[in-house]
């Protein structure tokens, strides 16, 4: 169940992102705060003032279908909006008509692990519903392990890109940005199945005194899972081009990021990682 907050606080989000202009209203006086005015919302919305701001301040978390409806149009939502707006709205009435999602530790299928294993030489992991990495295979492990990835227990890709000073080298501050952008979208959107979750909520909880972090939270950003091209600045290979992809597996709740080389050189460069003897371990006496 998500908390009685999470509607509200969307709402608000996506009207203090509108400006008059967008809905066809004149800018009038001066604005105290960022957006649209509760009133200017509810006019164009056809709802009233009293009710908005009931909705707004989480004291009625029972919206019908017509007035999400109303909603979706008066704050001009996108698709991934309108359906973030229902999630929220279903999940805290309609969870008894919902299968449950598997919690955030679910294990994946013995045979998914497999199928990563013959994924390689493509580096290739298993992903959580927040961002941890569940499973992966050889060459993904030659690529991130120099990186600090796997240094967490359990391994976490948010928390490494807020957390580890080490992801600010890996990316570049446009590079670094963008998915910091990516990241906590997939992590909202994910907020109607696992916000109840301890693993969610501990992990939105530390990082929420990372200013980079809570202040991408409190826009309430949504974003899906998608194909996308990341530059890498490798401690041992140097820069590396990668295309990832993603698929759905299991319940949906794993997904299988693969890392396609973009060009030779990262090709070759994966190869020589994968080639490269392992690093020496000290044995620890006693």
């Amino acid at each position: 169940m998500t908390n009685e907050g999470d509607l509200a606080g969307f709402l608000r989000s996506r009207r203090e992102r509108l400006k008059p202009e967008h809905v066809g209203l004149r800018s009038t006086g001066r604005r105290r705060t960022p957006g649209l005015r509760r009133e200017e919302l509810a006019t164009v919305a056809g709802l009233s003032v009293e009710y908005l701001e009931r909705l707004e301040q989480g004291r009625d978390t029972n919206p019908s279908v017509a007035v999400l409806a109303a909603l979706a149009e008066g704050l001009r939502l996108s698709d991934e909006d309108k359906q973030h707006l229902v999630m929220l709205a279903m999940k805290r009435h309609s969870a008894t008509l919902l299968p449950a999602p598997p919690p955030v530790s679910d294990e994946p299928r013995p045979t998914v692990r497999t199928l990563l294993d013959h994924l390689d030489p493509t580096p290739a992991c298993l992903l959580g519903p927040i961002y941890n990495v569940v499973a992966w295979n050889h060459a993904c492990e030659a690529v991130i392990r120099p990186l600090g990835v796997l240094d967490q227990d359990p391994p976490n890709f948010i928390r490494y890109h807020f957390l580890n000073p080490t992801a600010r080298q890996v990316f570049a501050d446009d590079d670094w940005e963008a998915t910091a952008d990516d990241v906590v979208g997939w992590l909202r959107s994910a907020q109607p199945d696992w916000g109840s979750d301890d693993e969610f909520r501990t992990l939105v909880d530390d990082l929420s005194a990372v200013p980079d972090f809570a202040s991408r939270w409190a826009a309430h950003p949504i974003a899906h899972r998608q194909p996308g091209s990341k530059r890498l600045s490798h401690p041992d290979a140097g820069t590396l081009n990668f295309t990832m992809e993603v698929l759905l597996v299991g319940e949906a709740n794993h997904w299988l990021q693969l890392w396609l080389p973009r060009d030779e050189k990262t090709a070759s460069a994966v190869n020589a990682l994968l080639s490269a003897p392992p690093p020496l371990r000290i044995l620890k006496s006693g």
